[in-house]
């Protein structure tokens, strides 16, 4: 238990696409397929359901940062809930229990996009399996991409383009103080001051102020393919009904 949570892990590093990150998505995988299959489930089990999403998702965080203090890595240049999916984390339990519709749209077209590539290429470093880091990571941003697709697809919520437009407007809007706070104090939320000092695919890009237009088509571009099955769906809906 004790190299369970510590913060000098002995034990063997993360490997991209070994075995357990590999057992982790199959797992993150089968568990939104076994969600799904409650879309004609009572109320009362759907409200059981969300609560017990969101109640996770809030315990994870709070032992992440726990973690973070005991081992003395908490600072704040990097714990204060800022990042994009740092923010979902605490947002999507909020929505979880109380349906609220507008967070929805921002887990649906920002949160799945932005953990999806955090589950793909987890920054993990010396915490591989299983260290309380390795199980901590997977569980918040995969239960991100679950508790969308859960709103999604037994919930019946969906976004529009509408919402695509308001997405849009309120994470620039979101960007422009937490680039003075970074300045002030030093950090780098959002990734937006500067390159990251570890490697990431932001290397491949355009020194500063340049990549970050690059990081705004690359959203964009995530955003529309997200929202493609219901432009599709609406679509052949107005075609049906022109034929008819």
């Amino acid at each position: 238990m004790e190299q369970f949570f510590a913060g000098d892990y002995p034990g063997p590093a993360f490997e991209f696409l070994g075995a357990p990150h590999l057992g982790a998505l199959a797992f993150l995988f089968l568990l939104n397929l076994f969600l799904i299959r409650f879309r004609n489930a009572s109320d009362r089990t759907k409200t059981t359901i969300r609560w017990t999403l969101a109640l996770i998702l809030w315990g994870n965080e709070v032992a992440w940062h726990a973690w973070n203090y005991a081992v003395g890595k908490w600072t704040i240049q990097t714990m204060l809930p800022l990042h994009l999916c740092s923010v979902l984390v605490w947002l999507g339990a909020f929505m979880l229990v109380t349906k609220n519709y507008h967070i929805y749209e921002f887990m649906y077209l920002m949160g799945i996009g932005g953990a999806i590539q955090a589950l793909a290429t987890p920054d993990l470093g010396i915490y591989g399996f299983p260290h309380f880091r390795f199980f901590q990571t997977f569980t918040s941003h995969g239960l991100i991409v679950t508790s969308a697709i859960y709103m999604t697809v037994v919930e019946g919520y969906r976004p529009t383009w509408k919402s695509l437009w308001r997405v849009a407007l309120w994470m620039n809007i979101y960007m422009i103080p937490v680039f003075f706070l970074n300045r002030a104090i030093g950090s780098n939320y959002l990734m937006i001051n500067h390159k990251p000092p570890t490697a990431s695919l932001l290397d491949l890009l355009p020194e500063w102020p340049v990549y970050i237009l690059y990081m705004e088509a690359l959203g964009l571009v995530t955003v529309l393919l997200l929202y493609s099955p219901f432009a599709i769906k609406d679509w052949r809906a107005q075609s049906n009904s022109a034929e008819a």
